[in-house]
Order: C-alpha cells, then structure tokens, then sequence
C-alpha cells in the first residue's frame, strides 16, 4: 500500500509518500518533499497545492498512484481518542476543534479538504497528536478552576506531541524484551517544542504540556510552566500590552531565547561551552525542569523501568542528556558516557550496567507512525 502522509501549515503542505507492507511499522519512504508559499501568486490556496502535488507525484512515483492518505492533526480534543476514517461530517468535527487549536487545524481542515476535492475517492485517516493523552484519569487532566471553564470553553489539560510519544512507547518496550501494556516509562520529547509524559502500562498516564503546548518544560521559545499570576499582573501594569501580543511573547520570545538569546540547543550549547553565563543558566533552568518532571513522573507511573529520550535534543544532544541524568542520582541512574556520547540513528541504551533507571534513545519517527495507522485502518475497513 503506498501511503500518501500529509502535514498541512497555513501557507506549507508537508508531504511523504511510504510504501507500507502488512504487518509492518510504516514501510519505507519513496519520495518526500514542501509545497511552500501557500496563498502567493504560484500557488494560490491548498487545493493548487495539492494539484501541483498529483502532478510532482505522478512523476516522482514513475505513475504509480497512492492507495491512502494520512493526516496530522494536532487537535483530537475529546472527540478523538484513535485515528479515524476521514468524512465530510469528521472534517467538519476538526474544524469545529479550531478554538483549542487556531494556527493548526484550521490549517489542516484546508488540507483534508483539498484532498478529497483532487482525490475524492481516495481514503483519508486523521492522525491527532492529541489522542495518545485520551488515557489519563480524570484526575489529571483535571484543572482545579470554576466547572463552567471545563463545561464551557473545554479548559483542560490535552497534552501533545502524543503521536511521538505513541511511537517511542512501543519501540522502547520492544528494545527491552516488555510487552506494552506492563511497560511503565518517563518518555521526553525534547526538540524546539518540548514534552515529557509518564507511560503507565504503555499507555499516557500524564504529560507536562496542557490546555496547550505552552505549559511544562522550558523550551526554545516557549515558557514552559508559569505563574497564572504573571500574566494577569503583566496586563494590569502595562495598558498596552493585549492578551494577542502577551500570548506571543509566552509563546515565541521566551524559554531559551528569553535567557540565553538563542532559540536552538546546539547555539546556546556551543555558547555555554565558550563561558556565556546566560546560555549556560538557560540549559541549568531547562535541565532542572525536566529532572523535576522525571522524578514526579517516576512516582506517577509506580516506578518507571526506563527514561527515554527521543526527538532532536533528546537523540543529539549528548551533553544535555548528561545534564538532566547528573540530576537523577537519587532514582540510581548512571550513564556510560561513552554510549551517551557516541552517535546513531538507532535505538540504544546509554545507562551503565545498575543504573537505577534504563535510560535508551529512541528515534522518532512521526510520519512513519502517521503512515503504520493510515494503512492499518483502512485495510481493517477493507477487509471488513
């Protein structure tokens, strides 16, 4: 089956075409590439896009055509708790989910509607990066605010990036010999956007991010956990700041570029490195943020066999593993520094032999993952 997976931004359509054999975890890539520039003069709306995309895969894919395609939708809300089967009713669902999610699905509402004007017949999975966090108790997602915050506008804690965290999960309890559902486990995601969930039984238990991607770990641009109180005493000291532009600086003007003044690990790192005293406060505060979480995370799940590091910072950034492992002596764990150093594309240990806690790198995967459901769904419906 050849996968068609798809991740649509506002003005860029994402694409990766895999071929996906049964019983298989997403297949291999064929072709991949970016229609940028949405909403120009090239390339006037998503469905040009996807026009200019049938064209580019007719040749790319030397006229083979895709028999699926799937969607990454950050937004599942409460509705989606697993990918589903895309209909004129499941798009409009999405769309209605834009509050809770306003720069992504509405922009992936363009794109599922732009494939089944150029593809009609075509099967459609939604993917949400949202579902894998549909496990936690009430008692989690929970906020302890007024009934009518939940009952009227869905203020709850959602969690993100679950698709990754999804992934990583099930290859981290195969690499150590677990059957999922005995496997507990801390799992960080750790690139410009950053999160870490407590797995209990291979499935969320609970996760740093919340109503939205703001809250939790400190991460390139974001704050990461703050004091409500900062933003209502921000807006009462400066009349002119609004909650749009308040939103934007939490958003995208804080977290490591806010102390270090660089946004990407690698910069503040080599930085650090030199004697830039920000830069190295910046990866102090970062790193004691997520130790705090692995820690509290460890007691969530009951005890966690391992913590698993995955996405860009967690599978490259060696030194910074280190940091956040050099804060965890009291859960027992100790790294091998030459495993932790040393560089691969594939799962790995880097815990020394008694470490308290396994501590692996696993490589994420999201389109891959994107593509193991879309296929798995639609031959289960074809076969049904």
């Amino acid at each position: 089956m050849l996968v068609l997976v798809v991740n649509c931004g506002s003005s860029s359509l994402k694409y990766q075409v895999r071929e996906v054999a049964a019983g298989t975890d997403g297949g291999t890539v064929l072709t991949s590439g970016l229609v940028e520039n949405i909403g120009g003069p090239q390339v006037r709306d998503h469905t040009e896009a996807l026009e200019l995309l049938a064209r580019r895969l007719d040749e790319e894919l030397g006229g083979r055509t895709v028999d699926a395609a799937g969607h990454r939708v950050v937004h599942g809300g409460e509705r989606f708790s697993a990918p589903v089967l895309v209909t004129h009713e499941i798009v409009r669902e999405i769309e209605r989910l834009a509050p809770l999610a306003p720069l992504h699905n509405p922009a992936a509402v363009l794109g599922l509607r732009a494939v089944l004007r150029t593809w009609p017949h075509l099967p459609q999975v939604a993917v949400f990066d949202t579902a894998f966090h549909r496990s936690m108790p009430e008692h989690v997602w929970r906020y302890a605010v007024p009934e009518e915050f939940y009952e009227r506008w869905g203020i709850r804690r959602y969690g993100f990036h679950g698709t990754s965290h999804d992934w990583v999960t099930g290859r981290a309890a195969q690499f150590l010999g677990v059957p999922r559902e005995d496997f507990h486990a801390v799992v960080a995601h750790l690139g410009n956007g950053a999160s870490v969930t407590a797995v209990r039984g291979g499935r969320s238990y609970d996760t740093s991010m919340g109503y939205t991607p703001l809250a939790g770990l400190v991460m390139g641009t974001r704050t990461g956990d703050l004091d409500p109180s900062v933003v209502t005493s921000v807006l009462r000291r400066d009349p002119s700041m609004t909650p749009e532009a308040l939103d934007g600086l939490l958003n995208t003007a804080s977290g490591l570029r806010a102390i270090a003044g660089h946004h990407d690990m690698r910069t503040v790192q080599e930085a650090a490195d030199r004697g830039d005293e920000r830069a190295e406060l910046a990866l102090e505060m970062a790193a004691h943020r997520l130790a705090k979480y692995v820690g509290g995370y460890h007691v969530a799940v009951g005890g966690a066999r391992a913590l698993v590091f995955t996405a860009g910072i967690g599978e490259n950034a060696a030194a910074f593993r280190a940091r956040v492992c050099g804060r965890l002596g009291a859960l027992g764990v100790v790294l091998d520094d030459d495993a932790n150093a040393a560089r691969s594309r594939g799962t790995r240990r880097i815990s020394a032999p008694g470490s308290g806690l396994e501590v692996l790198v696993v490589p994420t995967d999201e389109e891959q993952a994107i593509a193991a459901a879309t296929a798995e769904l639609v031959a289960g419906t074809a076969a049904g």
